[in-house]
C-alpha cells in the first residue's frame, strides 16, 4: 500500500461493511437548514472524476506559492485518509498545472500508478499546452493508452488570455484529441463561457467536460448570464457537466446546500442526467469543506433525484464515459 497506509485505513477507506456516515458526519451540517431537512447519506458507489495530488517529492506546482492552504504535499495515503468511507471505487487523476517541462513526467507517473491497480486511481487527465509547438507528438504519445483519458490546460489563469481556447491552432488540436481518441476538460472564467461553447462547435468529433458547472460560484452576481450559458452549453452533445468546485465559493457561515441547490439543479437540467458526473476536487475543496462535506452536501441536494439518476451522477456516467471496466475497479 502506498506511503505506508495502514490496512486498517484502508478497509475504513473502502467502506466495507461501513456506513457511509460511520466516520462522523462532519460536513452534514453545512447541507442542510435544520435537523429535520437532513437525510441519511446512501452509500452509493463513488467514482470521483477530480482527484489532485501533488507529491513535493516528485512534483511542486508554481501556483501553490500563492495558496498557503494547499502549499504542502498531498499524496494518496492522505486522499485515503479523506475519502474513508465514502465508497469511492475509482478515482480519475486530475492534472495539477505543473510546470512545462514536468508535464510528460506526470503523464509518466499517472501511468505507472494506474497500471498497478493498488489504488483507487484508475486513469488520469493530464496536462498540455495545446497552443505551443509540439503539442501533436505530446498528444500522440496517449493513443489507445487504457490509463490516459484526456488533458487539460487550466485557462482560468492570467497566461491564459481570453480567445485562448479558439485560437487556430488550439482548435485543430483539439480536433486532434477527438482522432485520438481522448477528451479535453474546460476549465475557464465564467465570463468566458461562451468561447468554451464556441470551441465545443468547432471541434464536434472531441469529447470536453465542462469542469467545476462552468466555474460557477455562490452568489454570483452574474448568475443570469451563468445560467444562460450553461443552458446553452448542454445542447452540446459532446460536452459534459462535472458536478465539481462549487463548494469552494461558499463562505464558512453560509449553508452550502441551499447556497448550491440551484447551480447544482440547474446543471442539471441543462445537460441530462446521462451528461453529468461527480468530482471532488480534494484537496482544493479543503479551503472550504472536507470531502466528506462536499459528497454529503452534495447528497442532500439531490434529495429527491430518482436512485437511478444520482447512481449515474455519482458513479455510472463517470463509468461510462471513461470506459472504466471491473478488473480497473478498486476494491482495497
Amino acid at each position: 500500500m502506498p506511503n505506508n497506509i495502514s490496512r486498517r485505513e484502508m478497509l475504513r477507506y473502502t467502506g466495507a461493511g461501513i456506513g457511509l456516515l460511520a466516520a462522523g458526519t462532519e460536513g452534514l451540517e453545512r447541507a442542510s437548514a435544520s435537523e429535520s431537512e437532513r437525510t441519511l447519506a446512501k452509500s452509493f458507489p463513488i467514482v470521483d472524476t477530480h482527484q489532485h495530488l501533488w507529491d513535493f517529492r516528485k512534483f511542486r506546482p508554481p501556483w501553490l506559492k500563492s495558496e498557503p492552504k494547499l502549499n504542502h504535499s498531498t499524496t494518496m495515503a492522505d486522499y485515503y485518509r479523506a475519502a474513508a468511507g465514502l465508497n469511492i471505487i475509482n478515482a480519475i487523476y486530475m492534472e495539477v498545472d505543473v510546470a512545462l517541462r514536468q508535464q510528460l513526467e506526470e503523464a509518466e507517473w499517472v501511468i505507472d500508478v494506474c497500471r498497478k491497480h493498488n489504488t483507487p486511481m484508475a486513469a488520469g487527465v493530464v496536462s498540455c499546452r495545446p497552443a505551443l509547438p509540439g503539442f501533436e507528438t505530446y498528444a500522440k504519445r496517449f493513443k489507445s493508452n487504457p490509463y490516459i483519458k484526456g488533458v487539460r490546460q487550466v485557462l482560468q489563469v492570467p497566461e491564459a488570455p481570453r480567445g485562448l481556447c479558439v485560437s487556430p491552432r488550439f482548435v485543430e488540436n483539439m480536433n486532434l484529441l477527438g482522432e485520438l481518441g481522448l477528451s479535453f476538460d474546460i476549465c475557464i472564467r465564467p465570463g468566458e463561457l461562451s468561447d468554451g461553447i464556441q470551441l465545443a462547435d468547432l471541434c464536434p468529433d472531441t469529447r470536453f467536460i465542462l469542469d467545476h458547472c462552468g466555474n460557477a460560484a455562490a452568489r454570483n452576481p452574474h448568475q443570469a448570464q451563468w445560467e444562460e450559458d450553461i443552458a446553452e452549453f448542454g445542447k452540446r452533445k459532446n460536452v459534459v457537466c462535472k458536478i465539481s468546485g462549487v463548494i469552494k465559493t461558499v463562505k464558512p457561515e453560509w449553508n452550502a446546500g441551499k447556497e448550491l441547490e440551484h447551480i447544482v439543479h440547474h446543471c442539471i437540467k441543462s445537460f441530462g442526467s446521462d451528461r453529468v458526473m461527480f468530482g471532488g476536487d480534494w484537496p482544493v475543496c479543503n479551503n472550504t469543506s472536507s470531502l466528506r462535506g462536499w459528497v454529503e452536501t452534495l447528497q442532500w441536494i439531490v434529495r429527491d433525484m430518482p436512485e437511478e439518476d444520482s447512481r449515474k451522477l455519482f458513479a455510472g456516467n463517470a463509468i461510462k464515459f471513461y470506459g472504466l471496466k471491473h478488473d480497473n475497479t478498486h476494491k482495497g
